[in-house]
């Protein structure tokens, strides 16, 4: 009977999804069809079968009700076509079989949900080379929007500097976007990709060398952009939702990174959004600068525009003040 499944199937699918429910993972359909094709399950029944089983057992946890956004607004970037936007984020340190330490960078599109993952196993120092080699892949986008790390704005002590991350992105025409400090939920599509990289991939991975991190890397950021299945897409895979936007991608010219240091660029702009506290000051990696009291206890958005050497502060998408800010 066709439209039947094996009840060893569905019995399958009801503990695999209880497993993976108490230690804390992803347990939607695509997860488990990962854990059954892991465990040797054939052959495998499709995503939306799984979803049908995991329905027909309640085992779906849905929101009840229309979803009411709380707090103050917000001024997120926003993604229409891709490489609109890429979220990027470091992770670690991590270790593999021995003493040898490691990150690993991730960029999401958050248009397509594609990925890179880069893992670095000298640091987080050769970001320019982490950053490239992940835009050879995915291709160079309008925005890149990144937490507070040093490594991604270069120093306290030279604030104005232009840090590697920034310096990289403002001579490729790619602006860089910092998130509000301790707020990381902000960079939130990159996040819970983080947590599908830590439990698919480096908690299931054997990997005692290097090299094999970097091919194992490889393997698992082509599974997933082939294979996995967003609802946010429609159901599509993040390739799949490439191909039917039919954007073309913008790559970078040339496939080896520039070799630091970087030369300092003369036009772009960078952003940094910021929550304003009582005080009326915006933090801009560590120098304060004060703001048109309206501004108080709501999220603004800070531009540094360096062909103009100034500093324009938006509240609403409306600029509220503008001020000179050269460049040292």
């Amino acid at each position: 009977m066709p439209h039947r499944t094996a009840e060893e199937v569905e019995e399958i699918v009801k503990l695999v999804r209880l497993s993976l429910y108490n230690k804390g993972e992803f347990c939607g359909p695509q997860a488990i069809l990962w854990e059954m094709e892991d465990m040797g399950v054939v052959p495998l029944p499709s995503a939306r079968t799984v979803a049908r089983l995991l329905a027909k057992n309640d085992l779906t946890n849905k929101r009840t009700g229309r979803y009411e956004p709380k707090g103050k607004r917000y001024p997120a970037p926003t993604a229409v076509r891709p490489n609109d936007v890429h979220q990027m984020d470091f992770v670690g340190p991590c270790y593999l079989s021995g003493p040898v330490r490691f990150y690993s960078l991730h960029s999401v599109d958050l248009a397509t949900r594609r990925c890179a993952v880069e893992p670095a196993t000298q640091g987080k120092g050769r970001v320019v080379e982490l950053v490239w080699n992940a835009w050879c892949r995915l291709g160079l986008p309008r925005l890149v929007q990144v937490d507070n790390e040093m490594v991604f704005y270069g120093s306290l002590r030279y604030p104005r500097g232009m840090g590697k991350l920034i310096r990289l992105c403002l001579l490729h025409a790619v602006e860089p976007v910092f998130i509000p400090q301790r707020e990381p939920w902000r960079n939130g599509v990159v996040e819970n990709f983080n947590g599908h990289w830590r439990h698919k991939f480096l908690g299931r991975e054997t990997m005692g060398s290097v090299e094999e991190l970097r091919e194992k890397s490889l393997a698992f950021e082509g599974r997933h952009n082939a294979r996995w299945r967003y609802s946010a897409l429609g159901g599509k895979s993040p390739l799949e939702a490439m191909r039917s936007s039919g954007v073309k991608l913008v790559f970078p010219e040339k496939r080896k990174a520039p070799t630091p240091p970087l030369p300092k660029p003369t036009q772009g702009r960078y952003h940094l959004i910021r929550f304003i506290r009582s005080d009326g000051l915006l933090d801009i990696f560590g120098e304060k600068h004060p703001v048109p009291s309206q501004a108080i206890y709501e999220y603004v958005q800070a531009t540094v525009d360096v062909a103009e050497q100034t500093l324009t502060i938006r509240l609403d998408g409306k600029a509220i003040d503008k001020k000179s800010y050269p460049m040292r």
